[in-house]
């Protein structure tokens, strides 16, 4: 079985029919589709041209995901985040859970500082609920142009995410993205790439965090995850194994390489199954599923 927790709705040029028939063609079995609900100052115009032209200005509602989730129930797990700045963020959460069976708090995309007092609360209100919380993590860099913004951060580096999660101890984290991978290394090239390259160095920051905070996971997915992995296979092969428990596949796009870099590892099939699906079913466990 496999489970990609990382996925989202018309995305990438993938309609259902499109997304499904992807599915089928890597054995994934379940994705977890995520809603990315942010205001159109916070993402870079870049992105209309993988989203349709009908959510321009919404990015990735949640009722998209919905659409998903009622085509092909047995297919997709629902997720959702609502901007916890908005009053109602919790209240809506709190409808999506117990009207629609939403599963999962993500994906958490934002231009604010993941310990936000308000994200905090909804923190908080996801541990009550046993719904897993998935972020999203990017470093701000000199892009070289000033409009429509100089660049694009989202949730205000480790450090905040770290204060989130030791605050929060009774709610499971989900850390996604180059500012969260980057951390897989001791080095300093969070500072200035996206995609750090080498060998990974010891002493990185993902690794204490993992160490100190059972309640972080990791989501493998995207050009970042995969990468964190790649560049360095034999630290990977030992990252794995050592935090087998707790680290997640996903895509979060169409492509198969996250599958091919697993299965060049000599991971066994117990470590590969909690990677592929076990833990994700620890997370949000399915009726008709024995994990």
């Amino acid at each position: 079985m496999i489970i990609d927790v990382h996925n989202h709705p018309d995305w990438h040029h993938h309609n259902v029919e499109k997304f499904i028939e992807n599915m089928d063609m890597y054995n994934i079995d379940i994705t977890w589709i995520l809603s990315w609900e942010c205001p159109p100052s916070e993402y870079s115009p870049s992105y209309n041209k993988n989203i349709s032209p009908l959510n321009q200005g919404k990015c990735i509602p949640f009722d998209n995901c919905l659409r998903y989730k009622e085509k092909y129930p047995d297919r997709f797990v629902l997720g959702y985040a609502p901007d916890p700045r908005e009053p109602d963020a919790i209240d809506k959460m709190d409808a999506a859970i117990t009207i629609h069976g939403a599963r999962v708090y993500g994906e958490l995309k934002l231009r604010m500082m993941y310990d936000n007092r308000d994200a905090i609360r909804m923190y908080k209100f996801c541990g009550e609920k046993k719904v897993p919380v998935l972020v999203h993590i990017d470093y701000e860099f000199d892009t070289g142009r000033a409009y429509p913004r100089p660049n694009y951060w989202y949730g205000g580096g480790i450090e905040a995410f770290e204060r989130a999660i030791a605050e929060c101890e009774n709610t499971v984290f989900i850390g996604h993205a180059p500012g969260f991978w980057a951390h897989i290394s001791g080095d300093d090239q969070y500072k200035t790439v996206a995609y750090p390259k080498g060998k990974v160095v010891e002493g990185g920051k993902l690794i204490q965090m993992l160490n100190d905070y059972p309640n972080l996971y990791c989501d493998i997915s995207a050009g970042s995850g995969c990468n964190a992995l790649k560049r360095d296979p034999e630290f990977a092969l030992w990252f794995l194994n050592e935090y087998q428990d707790r680290i997640m596949y996903g895509r979060d796009y169409f492509d198969n390489q996250h599958q091919e870099f697993l299965e060049s590892l000599n991971l066994s099939q117990e470590v590969k199954d909690k990677i592929y699906f076990k833990n994700a079913l620890k997370l949000v466990p399915l009726d008709n599923v024995k994990g």
